[in-house]
């Protein structure tokens, strides 16, 4: 192998001189013998394989960040820290929790784990929301959660019909600030969630002393920038944008890498070997985050959940969406670059950056161009983007529309792939339509506007007749295709219904010029 490769891991770093392009951290950490974290779905909606990762957080400090080992590169992680769950606490013998880490120690006792499969990305989950450092607890710890478990399969706060206790605020949110959607990408088979949720819901806030805590008040380690080859495979950091650009021009097919979110599925399902990885989470010219007094732009690279900490529900339909993508396993390495880049027609962010009318920046060594999202899908998993170009940002216009709305219907309510995904951008003058965009998702062969329903729209009442013409018109332009998620026919009538569910939500009756 040319080039330098080491982990810490634990507190511990490991040199390695023969990692293969395509292997992931998981089994690379396996080998070291840390078989805490395992492999379930090996497409990362299990949770099984969960670890911590110091991602930075700003200039000086760092987060500890929980991701699917299963699906990032090992090589990905080049000089980086990790944390498996053996790393978290140590036991001096069997039977004792003496030093075990608090969200072990809470998992042992309230009977968080059966057979165990599952329960160290459990707890590696767990901690990362611990060390959340916006985590406010907003009164003494209940010394148990009273809130059912969770119906059916799916994550801990995969019903909408949780009850809760006079004792936690809502059902995902404890008094300790416990946020549950930490644990949404982690599933369990045979416990139930109650005692999971238990745990989560008793830890109070590190000590003082804590060195995880304390680690976090530190910047992260610099991302090693250079090329790693392994036999005919090549792993490449470009060392700014134009770097990039150059090396994407002289090998276009090579597979760019942020979250590894898709990559990773495809390594692990399909046995895919991709032999020239360019890697592109590092730099910072996709990473930006920008508010001008025209539009607000996204880096290509930047996760949603970073995304979603520094929007900080600026852009409410953003809000809407972030949630609903996913997990926040995936979320915490997934990009709106990598999202759109694959073309998927039922990738969820691409509704509701059509709904936004935001355009795509796209970047190569002929220059920068900006095209409007509705632009940019010419065909199934077909785009505009011309040989040797990547997307460098997503730029949404400003002002933003004041009513809006996202619809995801999938079979479960986390952590899955929609069937059909619509998003609504409306402006209301006096009773009328002044402006509306309908993005919808899974009802063609690339994401649409629905340009029909929105012309009929415009200048209408905002009342039940209008919306029912809206909706026929919504359902003639799209042209489902039944698969295993949904039948051609199910999909036209949620479009329907989405529509419908708009209205209801914000009838004139009830809404009067209220923002969403």
């Amino acid at each position: 192998m040319m080039g330098s490769f080491s982990i810490t891991v634990n507190g511990q770093q490991h040199v390695d001189t023969d990692v293969p392009v395509y292997l992931n951290l998981l089994d690379w950490l396996r080998n070291l013998g840390l078989t805490g974290a395992k492999e379930g779905c090996a497409e990362g909606e299990c949770g099984a394989c969960a670890v911590l990762i110091a991602r930075p957080d700003g200039d000086e400090a760092s987060r500890w960040t929980s991701i699917n080992a299963c699906l990032v590169p090992a090589l990905a992680c080049n000089g980086q820290e990790v944390v498996t769950s053996e790393g978290l606490g140590t036991s001096p013998g069997p039977g004792s929790v003496e030093n075990l880490h608090p969200v072990q120690k809470e998992m042992a006792y309230r009977g968080g784990s059966q057979c165990g499969f599952c329960t160290p990305g459990f707890i590696c989950s767990m901690a990362a929301e611990y060390y959340r450092p916006e985590r406010t607890p907003t009164g003494a710890a209940p010394a148990s959660a009273t809130a059912t478990a969770a119906s059916g399969p799916g994550s801990p706060a995969a019903s909408s019909a949780t009850t809760t206790s006079a004792s936690t605020p809502s059902g995902e949110l404890g008094e300790n600030g416990f946020d549950l959607h930490a644990l949404s990408g982690n599933l369990c088979r045979c416990t139930g969630y109650r005692p999971i949720k238990d745990a989560a819901y008793a830890l109070t806030t590190p000590d003082s002393n804590d060195p995880l805590a304390l680690r976090q008040s530190s910047s992260a380690p610099v991302v090693d920038r250079g090329e790693t080859r392994t036999g005919e495979a090549l792993f490449t950091r470009p060392q700014d944008l134009d770097d990039l650009a150059g090396r994407y021009a002289e090998a276009p097919d090579a597979v760019l890498l942020a979250g590894s979110t898709d990559v990773g599925v495809e390594t692990n399902i399909r046995h895919t070997r991709p032999e020239n990885v360019i890697a592109i989470d590092h730099l910072e010219e996709l990473r930006s985050l920008r508010h001008a007094d025209d539009h607000v732009e996204i880096g290509a690279a930047l996760t949603l959940s970073e995304a979603e900490r520094r929007l900080d529900g600026s852009v409410p339909l953003l809000a809407k969406l972030f949630p609903q993508f996913a997990s926040r396993l995936i979320r915490n390495s997934a990009t709106f670059g990598g999202n759109l880049g694959t073309g998927s027609p039922i990738g969820d962010s691409a509704p509701v950056l059509l709904a936004l009318d935001a355009s795509l920046v796209l970047y190569s060594t002929e220059g920068e161009r900006t095209v409007p999202i509705s632009e940019y899908f010419t065909g199934y998993r077909q785009t505009v983007r011309k040989t040797g170009e990547f997307i460098r940002a997503i730029r949404i216009p400003l002002p933003l529309s004041e009513t809006t709305a996202f619809y995801k219907v999938a079979k479960r309510r986390f952590d899955d792939i929609s069937s059909v995904s619509t998003a609504f951008a409306m402006q209301l003058d006096e009773g009328r339509i002044s402006s509306i965009r309908i993005g919808m998702g899974g009802v063609a062969a690339t994401p649409i506007r629905a340009q029909a329903a929105e012309q009929y729209l415009v200048n209408k009442p905002w009342t039940e007749e209008t919306v029912r013409e809206a909706s026929s018109l919504m359902t003639a332009e799209s042209t489902p295709m039944d698969d295993h998620r949904a039948s051609s026919r199910y999909r036209s009538s949620m479009l329907e219904q989405s529509v419908l569910r708009f209205y209801a939500q914000f009838r004139p009756s009830e809404f009067v010029g209220a923002k969403s």
